[in-house]
Order: C-alpha cells, then sequence, then structure tokens
C-alpha cells in the first residue's frame, strides 16, 4: 500500500464524526493514485459493475448507466464517470479502505471512484450516509451546506435528486491527498476545476424501518410457529368495542420479545449486515474440493485469500461471513476476520480447514 493516513483519530471522534463536516488536509502525504482514467473506465465497461456518467451540457442535466464503451461523443468538459465498489474488483484501489478500518466496518458500505472532466459534477445534494472523499490526481472546489431538515429536494434528472440552493459553510479547493469528510445530512457539491479523480469512502447504516422490515422478514422464516395473543385474566366489559391500554401492552410486550431475544436478534443481523451491498467477484469451485484435496493444497504450502470486500464480521462469540453463520469456534473466528491471507501456518489444523471446506468451494475463499 503506497498511501498512508495521518488522521488523529481520537480527536476526529470527538470533534466531528456524525458532527460537523471537515477538511483534512494532506491526510495523505504524497498521495498516488492507485488507479488510472483508463483503468477506471475499464471497469466501467462491465456489465457486473455498477457505473454512470452525469453531465451537465447547457445547464440540461443527463445522467446514464452503465456499461460503457464509448467517451469521445462527450466533450472535454461538463462530465464525469462514477464507478461503484471499485474495492470489489481493483486490488490497489482497495487499499484505500484498509486505514478507515478503525472505524466500525459493518458500516462500511463500498469505495465509490469519480472521474471528472473540468467542470464535471454531480450537482448539488444531499447523502444519507457518511463518507470521506479523497482527492487524487487534480483538484475540485467544493462547497458544503449546514445541515437542515427543511431542504427543499428536486429531480434535476429521474436519475437526479438535487438540493435547494444554499449558503456554504465550507467552500474550498481540495489538492491531492485532502479529505472532505461529509456527515450524513449536509448538502454538498463539488466541481472539478481540472480532470480530476475522487474517491469516496462510504459509511452507511440502515433506517430504522429497514431494521424492523428485515428483521420481521426473519423472524417469518425462522419462527414458522406463530405467537398468539392470550389474555387469561380477562374480566368481563360493558364495552367489548373498546381496546383496553393493556392490551396493547401485551401485543407491545409480544413483539419486544423477539427483539429482546438475542440468540434471534444476532443471527439476523449477523446474517443480514454481511450480505453483499453491491456484486462481488466470487467463482464457486467446479468440481469441489474434498477434505483431503484442501489438505493436500495447504501442505504443499498454499495461501488462500478471502474475495476483496467480502463482508465477513464477528457478534459475540459467533462469526458470519456473506449471509451465512461460520461454525467454528471463537478463536478461528478471530483469525478469520483479522486476515486476509491465511499462510499453511495460519491453516495447520484440522478443524479449521473442516469449517472452511464448504466457503472455499463457495469461493468465499480462494487459492492464488
Amino acid at each position: 500500500m503506497n498511501n498512508r493516513l495521518n488522521i488523529d483519530w481520537e480527536t476526529f471522534l470527538k470533534d466531528y464524526w456524525q458532527k460537523k463536516p471537515v477538511i483534512l488536509r494532506q491526510a495523505f502525504l504524497d498521495f498516488v493514485d492507485p488507479i488510472t482514467p483508463d483503468e477506471l473506465a475499464g471497469l466501467a465497461a462491465e456489465t457486473e459493475i455498477e457505473s454512470r456518467i452525469v453531465s451537465n451540457k447547457g445547464g440540461k442535466w443527463d445522467a446514464k448507466y452503465g456499461p460503457f464503451e464509448e467517451y469521445d461523443h462527450l466533450g472535454e468538459s461538463n462530465w464525469s464517470l462514477l464507478v461503484q465498489a471499485v474495492d470489489h474488483w481493483h486490488q490497489e484501489a482497495a487499499t484505500l479502505v484498509e486505514p478507515f478500518k478503525v472505524l466500525p466496518h459493518w458500516q462500511f458500505e463500498d469505495l465509490m471512484i469519480s472521474y471528472a472532466t473540468p467542470q464535471g459534477g454531480v450537482g448539488p445534494h444531499i447523502d444519507n450516509y457518511d463518507v470521506f472523499i479523497t482527492q487524487g490526481m487534480g483538484k475540485r472546489r467544493w462547497r458544503v451546506g449546514d445541515r437542515n431538515p427543511n431542504y427543499h429536494q428536486f429531480s434535476a434528472h429521474a436519475a437526479l435528486l438535487h438540493v435547494e440552493a444554499y449558503e456554504p459553510i465550507i467552500d474550498e479547493d481540495l489538492n491531492p491527498g485532502d479529505i472532505l469528510y461529509i456527515p450524513i445530512g449536509y448538502p454538498h457539491d463539488g466541481v472539478s476545476l481540472t480532470e480530476s479523480l475522487s474517491y469516496s469512502i462510504g459509511f452507511r447504516t440502515p433506517t430504522s424501518q429497514e431494521l424492523l422490515t428485515g428483521f420481521a422478514d426473519y423472524v417469518l422464516d425462522n419462527l414458522p410457529k406463530g405467537i398468539f395473543y392470550q389474555d387469561p385474566s380477562l374480566e368481563l366489559s360493558d364495552k367489548p368495542y373498546q381496546i383496553n391500554s393493556y392490551e396493547i401492552e401485551i401485543l407491545k410486550s409480544q413483539i419486544c420479545s423477539l427483539v429482546h431475544d438475542n440468540n434471534l436478534f444476532v443471527d439476523w443481523f449477523g446474517k443480514q449486515t454481511s450480505q453483499p451491498m453491491h456484486e462481488l467477484n466470487i467463482i464457486p469451485l467446479e468440481p469441489p474440493y474434498s477434505l483431503d484435496e484442501l489438505i493436500e493444497e495447504v501442505d504443499n504450502g498454499a495461501h488462500l485469500y478471502r474475495v476483496p470486500s467480502i463482508r465477513i464480521f464477528k457478534l459475540s462469540n459467533k462469526g458470519y461471513i456473506h449471509g451465512e453463520n461460520i461454525p467454528l469456534p471463537e478463536q478461528y473466528i478471530d483469525l478469520l476476520c483479522q486476515k486476509d491471507e491465511l499462510s499453511s501456518e495460519d491453516l495447520d489444523d484440522k478443524i479449521l480447514l473442516e469449517g472452511l471446506l464448504e466457503f472455499v468451494n463457495k469461493g468465499f475463499w480462494y487459492f492464488e
């Protein structure tokens, strides 16, 4: 990894994290772009990779989704190419994510890279996530407004939600190695002053509504026996049409008891949050390894590599990867979460290899 991050994280968390935007000058000293514009364009030509081109010609906004093969018709200004989840597909670009793993990685979404021509950008907008925008080659001017729930948002294009004019609290240029941190809800607009590259490392958490919906679906699938309302202490009433407050409390406690079932909630959240947010380069093995064949590879000194950016987490003493439980004891879970590469010394344990066999065959880990 060429780029080293220079941030006082304790000060940053105390003063800025989810509190206010800030420019961190030269957070990456002597920044080196891990990808070229041509390489980014190559990724945008792939059907599996989410990309879009946003342009603003003559005051008219336009947005198109990839894959893309041609760019010549776009001219030399007023457009940008954005590619999502580059960390899934480009090993060197993915190294930019590593220094940010001091933050809760379950909240990390992806590395989005933007190439822009002069005057290129996506327009003023508000994101529903926290983002660290690192400036690569070139220069961009950023205008960030204060947070206000009453901002009017409108569709400048069917694929572009813009925000009304705002008074900037930040109005500055970003140079290579500078980072602009923007918490959720702050309007912002970046306009490229030259040909440029920007790297957006986004952190997103689900809304309460999304959590409730996801957990309810899990409960329906995993608790086939319904829990029925019961009131064995029922007394006669002269108002049978009245729904009593104590009945509401019973119903609420009935629902809350599901959330308070720690095993149920943890298993759901582990599987839910380890689901991929974007396509991954996962290739199942055909034919699959037998355990003896896996052991033979390890004995021959082969290393196992985890698929880049696959989501793997530990909750309590359990491990989860790509929406699945890892059926191994806790000490192995720590090892699998901590190391992207497993050597023959790490794998000198039949219990670990037995637990990994299914995941190797599914393509979650691979031999180089």
